[in-house]
């Protein structure tokens, strides 16, 4: 049976013409119908261009109030949107375009030379690359035009990290999108005031997902180019923000910025992604009235496909919390212990663009995937997420949790964030060695270090090495990026 909705932007500028859909941090605001029309006049331009129902268009953009309407535009065409990483490489772009058959590349001027040298690279002709400053939208509607969404409809593709080999091009349909928006709001409710704050990148699954919520809710967003605490407080305080995606490091930015205050009560709190959250941050928040609500999902979810309801956020601090309404999850292992979690639900992708051996590897007949992340239900259900799978590491047989030491870590006076990963090691296989971003505030040597995990964590986890950084490697959206870390280590020769 084929289900259709009426096209969320077209319900949401008939429900709600005058209402504000985005604001933006410099002041810009789009009303429904302005966002309606302005996305109409673009669409016309799309296909007078070429761009046809069922076309890949690629979009290489940061957090600009174009993004959203080329993004609508093209949904209304019925085209299907190719995120792009802004961070990535000539040569990394280039594999994207070609793999994901793209017939057309819509980008700004910012990334205009990465963005040129690509398409050359991947065989796009000139006139197949679109700067947002040379689009002359149309006066007129385009003559081809979605009034209603196939829910089964293919929407986007976002790549993969690629952390073994290169990215897989992840397939989510406009009903995989729909059904994290709808079952996000089942599980953290829905004020008549909501206003999300977007800061994460729209190329991102977190940063879409609340492009998605904007047009389903009829809820708006105030959006922001970047993350910078200073800017996202004040954004609360001055906009009425409610709602907040964010990674860990952010949350910590925000605390450390607030010294002494509180944010207004109007705020509901962080949905926290991006992997597990130091349970002393979590502890900070809560002593700073800051909801924090951790919650697990991936790109192949669509965003977040368990969430700690609010009701449970203080008692199992830590934890992920629970499927939401529509999603399953199993864990190949008793209660207790630690497997791999796997999910089900309508949110869940279709598979990995021309990936069939690599979907049918994660993807079951009946539709559960399996995350390659690891984690425990306890007793009552809720999900603790311990580690990546790809991060484990095992010594002398024994598994260790990067994740746990960095969490413990995260608790020691001076230390502002930790990133842990494995080495070879001949006696153990692989043993953990630290990379520490200590606090400005104070100093802090490798011993302290090192008789602070003896006394908190069991010999065989306490990192063998401690490399003082000054900073992380995170990708764009503050996630850190533990396979980078040994590019920062010291060998003994150049210490010092």
């Amino acid at each position: 049976m084929v289900t259709t909705i009426p096209h969320w932007l077209l319900k949401q500028a008939e429900l709600n013409p005058e209402e504000t859909a985005i604001e933006m941090d410099d002041g810009i605001t789009l009303s429904y119908q302005e966002l309606h029309k302005e996305s109409l006049r673009y669409a016309a331009y799309f296909e007078k261009s070429g761009v046809k129902k069922g076309d890949h268009v690629a979009v290489l953009s940061s957090n600009r109030i174009e993004m959203p309407v080329v993004i609508h535009s093209l949904s209304y065409i019925g085209a299907v949107i190719v995120l792009l990483n802004t961070r990535l490489t000539a040569k990394e772009l280039t594999f994207q375009l070609q793999d994901a058959e793209i017939t057309l590349m819509v980008t700004e001027p910012d990334f205009n030379s990465v963005a040129g040298e690509a398409a050359h690279r991947a065989g796009l002709s000139q006139d197949k690359i679109v700067e947002y400053q040379e689009i002359q939208p149309e006066e007129v509607r385009p003559t081809y035009m979605q009034t209603e969404i196939n829910l089964g409809d293919l929407f986007t593709i976002m790549y993969t990290s690629g952390t073994t080999g290169n990215p897989k091009g992840v397939q989510l349909t406009y009903g995989n999108h729909w059904a994290s928006a709808v079952s996000s709001a089942l599980n953290l409710g829905l004020s008549p005031f909501e206003k999300w704050l977007v800061c994460l990148p729209m190329f991102h699954v977190s940063g879409f997902s609340a492009l998605i919520k904007n047009v389903v809710y009829g809820m708006p967003i105030f959006l922001m180019q970047r993350f910078e605490e200073k800017a996202v407080i004040k954004a609360i305080r001055q906009t009425g923000v409610t709602m907040l995606s964010a990674v860990s490091v952010m949350l910590q930015r925000m605390i450390g910025e607030l010294g002494g205050e509180q944010l207004p009560h109007h705020f509901r709190g962080v949905l926290l992604g991006g992997g597990p959250a130091p349970k002393p941050l979590l502890e900070k928040a809560k002593e700073k009235k800051i909801p924090a609500f951790q919650t697990y999902g991936m790109t192949e979810t669509a965003s977040q496909i368990v969430t700690l309801n609010p009701k449970d956020a203080l008692r199992k601090l830590g934890s992920a919390g629970k499927p939401l309404s529509t999603a399953s999850l199993k864990i190949d292992a008793a209660v207790g212990e630690v497997g791999e979690i796997i999910v089900k639900g309508p949110m869940v992708t279709t598979g990995y663009f021309k990936r069939e051996e690599a979907t049918e590897e994660v993807m079951s007949e009946d539709g559960w995937l399996a995350t390659g992340d690891l984690g425990y239900l306890d007793e009552e259900g809720f999900l603790f997420v311990v580690d990546r799978r790809k991060d484990l590491i095992i010594s002398g047989g024994e598994n260790i949790y990067p994740a746990e030491i960095e969490s413990v870590l995260a608790g020691m006076e001076g230390v502002r964030e930790a990133g842990v990963t494995g080495i070879k090691d001949e006696n153990w296989g692989q043993v953990p060695v630290a990379f520490i971003v200590a606090d400005t505030n104070g100093a802090i040597r490798e011993e302290d270090v090192l008789q602070f995990c003896n006394s908190e964590l069991a010999k065989y986890k306490c990192p063998k090495e401690i490399h003082f950084v000054d900073q992380l490697p995170r990708n764009a959206s503050n996630k850190l990026m533990r396979r980078e870390l040994l590019c920062l280590r010291k060998v003994d020769g150049d210490k010092g």
